[in-house]
C-alpha cells in the first residue's frame, strides 16, 4: 500500500512539476508534493494566499550577479557578473551590501530576466531553489529556519511544493548567511 501511495504521490508530483525540477527530485531521492494553482502565483504574497500561509513561510529563490569576488568561478560569468542564487524568506527584501560583503565583491546587483533564466532554465516567478540548468553559488537567509514548513516553487509561477527549511538548504547546496534587510 505504502508503494502505490508513494508511486501515485511521484506520478503527481512528475505531471505537476517543470519537467527539470521533477528529474532533480527523483535524482535527489525526495518525494515531496508538488501543488498546482489555477492562478499564477509568481509573488510571495499570491502564493502565501493560494496557499494559506504567512508571507514569511515562502522561499523567494533570486539571482543576483557579483563581481570582482574571490571566491566566485569567473567562467560563469553571463551578462559580465557572476550568477548568485539567494533563498529568502518571502515577507523580507535583500540586502545587496549584505551580500556584496557575505561574497567579497566588488559589486551585487540584481540579475535580470535573461540571465535568471539562463542559469536556472525556469523564468522569474517559478524559480525552484534547486534543480537549476548551472551550479551557483547559494546564499540562503537564516531567517529561513524561523518556521517547521517553507514553501518554494516547482519550477512554473502556478506550483509550489513544501519541505522543512533545513533540509530545503541542503539539498540547494546553500550556506546560511544574514543577508535580509533590517527594518529601521
Amino acid at each position: 500500500m505504502a508503494r502505490t501511495a508513494t508511486a501515485s504521490v511521484r506520478a503527481m508530483t512528475e505531471s505537476l512539476a517543470h519537467p527539470r525540477f521533477a528529474a532533480a527530485l527523483l535524482e535527489l531521492g525526495l518525494d515531496v508534493e508538488v501543488r498546482r494553482f489555477p492562478d499564477a502565483t509568481r509573488t510571495a504574497a499570491e502564493a502565501a494566499a493560494a496557499i494559506g500561509c504567512d508571507v514569511s513561510e515562502i522561499v523567494k529563490s533570486l539571482i543576483f550577479a557579483a563581481w570582482g569576488s574571490p571566491l566566485l568561478e569567473r567562467s560563469r560569468e553571463f551578462g559580465g557578473g557572476v550568477p548568485v542564487l539567494v533563498l529568502m524568506d518571502g515577507s523580507s527584501r535583500v540586502d545587496l551590501e549584505r551580500v556584496r560583503a557575505e561574497l567579497g565583491a566588488d559589486k551585487v546587483t540584481r540579475a535580470d530576466a535573461a540571465v535568471v533564466r539562463e542559469t536556472t532554465g525556469y523564468a522569474i516567478g517559478g524559480v525552484p531553489p534547486f534543480g537549476h540548468r548551472t551550479t551557483t553559488r547559494v546564499l540562503a537567509d537564516r531567517g529561513l529556519l524561523d518556521h517547521d514548513v517553507v514553501w518554494a516553487a516547482a519550477g512554473t509561477p502556478h506550483t509550489v511544493f513544501p519541505m522543512e527549511p533545513k533540509t530545503l538548504v541542503a539539498h540547494a547546496g546553500g550556506t546560511l548567511v544574514d543577508v535580509r534587510e533590517q527594518s529601521a
